[in-house]
């Protein structure tokens, strides 16, 4: 396993930013680690590169023991931290040959090179940081975090402030480093998880609510939609202790936890109102935001 986290925990003052988790990444694999704001993502991220210390539970990276082996586990560690601490009066590749040096790389040169063209900043490669847009800074900080070829990159919001054509540029450069790297990341943009991540991760209050392949949470949708299309208009008050959602004069959404209960009590109305059916169906399509809404909006 390239990450391995056991009962982890981190607690602040009397609260549990990160409860008792467990989970696993492996080598090629790209997983998206999701969850609400104040969930735990950044505060788990950042135990797992060393900067955070765990209050109880272990991390390994790589086979190798955080808390024993931090200066070791850097070494392998790209980290894109959510603030993006960058030093605005460096240079592109004045900042990019420094981190090399951090990390004691041969050929600054040509690795600095190499991560200002993988990251799509040659035309920016000569301004000051602080001269740049917020999407290319963040392509900065993705720079830095690739420059010393890693075995495992934690990604924490890399497509922050990027506009749709870099995030489609930077998509693409996450996904070609999965080949040969684990890749942890989160990200708010959904679209964008479904579009990289097979596996996701989902985190909620501290606690684990998901950790499964994506087509699995897609196709196992806690809530269903009941969709009941009749001849007749009718008033919403025939449905009423139903989770009703008019669509039409004529059409009816019903969201429920017990699609066969439902559907009887609809039938029930149906017969006892004398309506008549054109259609009734559930609509089982779901995607990554059903599922997120589903799992973090519980209390």
């Amino acid at each position: 396993m390239s990450i391995q986290v056991n009962q982890l925990t981190k607690i602040y003052g009397t609260q549990r930013a990160v409860n008792n988790i467990s989970f696993s990444v492996n080598k090629g694999e790209i997983v998206g680690f999701l969850g609400p704001n104040g969930a735990g993502k950044s505060t788990t991220m950042k135990m797992l590169t060393g900067y955070l210390q765990p209050d109880a539970g272990s991390l390994q990276i790589c086979g190798l023991d955080v808390s024993t082996n931090v200066i070791a586990i850097k070494k392998k560690i790209g980290y894109l931290p959510e603030a993006n601490p960058l030093y605005f009066d460096m240079y592109v590749k004045e900042y990019l040959a420094f981190i090399g040096g951090v990390h004691h790389i041969s050929n600054i040169a040509f690795e600095v090179n190499s991560a200002i063209e993988l990251t799509g900043l040659t035309l920016e490669s000569k301004k000051k940081i602080g001269q740049l847009s917020k999407g290319y800074k963040q392509r900065v900080g993705l720079a830095a975090a690739l420059i010393h070829s890693p075995e495992v990159l934690i990604l924490d919001e890399p497509t922050s402030g990027l506009d749709p054509n870099q995030i489609i540029e930077i998509r693409n450069v996450i996904k070609a480093q999965g080949a040969d790297k684990t890749v942890l990341f989160s990200s708010h943009i959904l679209q964008e998880v479904e579009a990289i991540c097979d596996r996701i991760i989902i985190i909620n209050k501290g606690e684990i609510v998901a950790d499964d392949v994506l087509s699995k949470l897609t196709t196992q949708k806690m809530t269903t939609i009941i969709v009941l299309e009749l001849q007749e208009a009718v008033n919403i008050g025939i449905f009423a202790g139903l989770n009703a959602k008019q669509v039409s004069s004529t059409k009816w959404q019903f969201s429920t936890n017990d699609a066969e209960a439902t559907r009887k009590q609809l039938m029930g109305i149906i017969l006892e109102q004398q309506l008549n059916i054109v259609s009734l169906s559930n609509d089982n399509n779901s995607n990554l935001e059903d599922v997120f809404r589903d799992l973090t909006s519980k209390k």
